[in-house]
């Protein structure tokens, strides 16, 4: 498997197993890095973790505020590490959509504009019924965005972002289309009755 297109690349598609997979490689690297940042005294009295969450307060003016010069590598740290580990969700989650033939842009609405009104939403007027209706709709799309990513089957037939990553190929009428083999093609009455004519002679001695 080539791990770097898997983890980092755009191209192509995977399967269910493979986008879990990659959240299981992401949670593993989450608690391996922290516990590397406590081991070296950089965590602070709060301690230390990774939360998607952090990539939208880079969006925060707020979240600047507090910032202290103690706190700084642990921050460079904190920022690096969730940059990557966000480009990997996202890369895997892309060509997770590619195997259900749709467009890498959905990660906007599945993911980026649910983690904005996460951070924003506390400044947000509560009596306004509009707002609310908004979050729900965003609240709908974020579930519909996991589910969709993660528990729906990919097309079963090669599509515009490349061929099932399963190896099995049918057609969009259903029927199979296997590399070289006699159902890909479609039954060929003529082979089927071809006859070989005997040809007489003496036996063979």
């Amino acid at each position: 498997m080539d791990w770097a297109n898997y983890l980092f690349g755009f191209k192509g598609r995977v399967n269910r197993a493979k986008f879990w997979l990659a959240g299981l490689i992401i949670v593993c690297s989450m608690m391996f890095l922290a516990l590397l940042v406590v081991s070296a005294g950089l965590g602070g009295k709060d301690g230390f973790g990774f939360n998607v969450d952090d990539i939208f307060r880079a969006f925060d003016p707020d979240s600047y505020k507090s910032l202290t010069s103690a706190g700084l590598p642990a921050l460079l740290v904190k920022a690096s590490g969730t940059a990557l580990f966000v480009w990997v969700y996202i890369a895997v989650s892309i060509k997770r959509l590619h195997d259900r033939d749709k467009s890498g842009w959905w990660m906007v609405p599945y993911f980026a504009i649910p983690g904005l009104m996460s951070q924003f939403s506390g400044r947000l007027p509560d009596e306004s019924y509009l707002m609310m209706a908004a979050g729900l709709i965003v609240f709908v799309l974020y579930i519909w965005g996991f589910i969709e990513l993660a528990f729906l089957r990919g097309t079963s037939y090669p599509n515009r972002y490349g061929p099932n990553p399963l190896g099995k190929t049918h057609d969009r009428r259903g029927g199979d289309r296997g590399s070289g083999s006699r159902s890909g093609r479609g039954w060929d009455q003529q082979s089927e009755l071809e006859m070989i004519p005997h040809k007489a002679g003496p036996p063979a001695v």
